[in-house]
């Protein structure tokens, strides 16, 4: 049998090898889930309600699976975090696609009830299911093993009616005929959660949301939902005007620094760990255009595997003590023996306000594997 690759879980990998490689991810700042479909034969995949500061992580994890992204999916247009979509759109080729009914402008494709959206042999199906908003959709799998329904209906609860078009008799219509209707044991996958809750069910939310389930009415469910005394969403102002334009940035507007483009001091690779990485032969042949830093204990530095040609050594558990005396014009490549422990060095590091900074890829292991130059060491 062929060893497993890293990335694919058991169910990616069914009969015929036609299975669904599916990532659920989370922003933090937002409280934002977003969802990683893609066909393991083909490659292709579809990104669901992607978020502006996380582009680069959702491109690194792309990149490190193998995948090419087709499409960005939209279950609404947010009131409480900007779209990752155009990024995307801009760095990676993928189309934008959302609800017609949603008045967003700059979309590749708008979509409608009982549209299809494929990626390689699999399918997402499209129902509308207005209520929070016009234009929000739930993406059901065409195997109806999974649903994204975005904040239409969450993990025991719905997305709030008090703004944005929302309407409470029309969310309750939309949940019970285009989700409950659903197998029971189909998963159900939301935009947010609050509480750390990641995925429910048909069969449990029929049961046991107290605001849509059992045998709650739709009055039932209008005199609770216009009881909710919520606060006005403090990213409303922001959030859905960008949305309405797919996250376009303007061109009078700046890019924040963190999801800019890649620095251009180097070839670098940002990872799905978040760690920003250069390559040993890059960083060979500018050793005098960087600093390198060597986080090894001091034993490490005068052992066997030797150091890089300049090394500057700083153990790691003194670094956080230590990172004034590193300041200065040269960007800074750090390394230790196997890569970990120069990767949490450089997050030491950017987080002390050095922002030019990057991990050694493999770190000495590698470096001495590739037969670049170092001090001491044994032959």
């Amino acid at each position: 049998m062929q060893d497993e690759k890293p990335y694919e879980s058991k169910e990616s990998r069914q009969a015929g090898g036609e299975g669904v490689i599916f990532r659920q991810l989370f922003d933090a700042q937002s409280s934002t889930y977003t969802y990683l479909l893609a066909d393991e034969r083909s490659r292709e995949a579809v990104l669901i309600d992607p978020v502006f500061e996380q582009a680069l992580r959702d491109a690194a994890l792309l990149k490190e699976l193998g995948l090419k992204l087709k499409a960005t999916l939209e279950t609404h247009v947010h009131a409480d975090h900007v779209t990752g979509a155009w990024l995307h759109e801009q760095r990676l080729g993928s189309a934008i696609m959302l609800a017609k009914k949603s008045g967003a402008q700059g979309a590749a494709r708008l979509l409608e009830h009982g549209d299809h959206v494929q990626f390689g042999n699999r399918f997402l199906s499209v129902r509308a299911t207005p209520g929070h908003t016009d234009g929000c959709l739930t993406y059901v799998l065409d195997d109806e093993t999974r649903a994204f329904t975005g904040d239409c209906l969450l993990v025991r609860g719905a997305g709030r009616t008090d703004f944005q078009q929302g309407d409470a008799t029309t969310l309750f219509r939309s949940v019970h005929t285009q989700i409950f209707t659903l197998p029971a044991d189909c998963l159900l996958y939301p935009a947010h959660d609050y509480r750390g809750l990641t995925v429910t069910s048909v069969a449990e939310e029929k049961s046991f949301n107290p605001r849509l389930g059992g045998q709650l009415s739709e009055n039932d469910f209008r005199v609770y939902m216009d009881n909710l005394g919520l606060a006005h969403p403090k990213m409303m102002d922001q959030a859905v005007p960008a949305n309405l334009r797919c996250g376009r940035v303007d061109d009078s507007e700046q890019l924040p620094a963190d999801i800019d483009d890649e620095p251009d001091w180097a070839p670098l690779n940002f990872t799905f760990g978040g760690i920003w990485e250069v390559p040993p032969e890059w960083v060979e042949e500018h050793l005098n255009d960087v600093r390198v830093l060597d986080v090894r204990e001091a034993d490490e530095f005068e052992g066997p595997l030797g150091r890089i040609p300049g090394a500057i050594p700083v153990p790691l558990g003194q670094l956080a003590e230590r990172c004034s005396e590193l300041v200065g014009d040269k960007p800074i490549v750090v390394v230790c023996r196997a890569g970990g422990r120069s990767a949490q060095a450089s997050l030491i590091l950017r987080k002390a306000g050095i922002d030019k900074v990057a991990n050694l890829a493999g770190g000495m292991l590698r470096w001495r594997a590739q037969h670049h130059r170092v001090e001491g060491g044994a032959d």
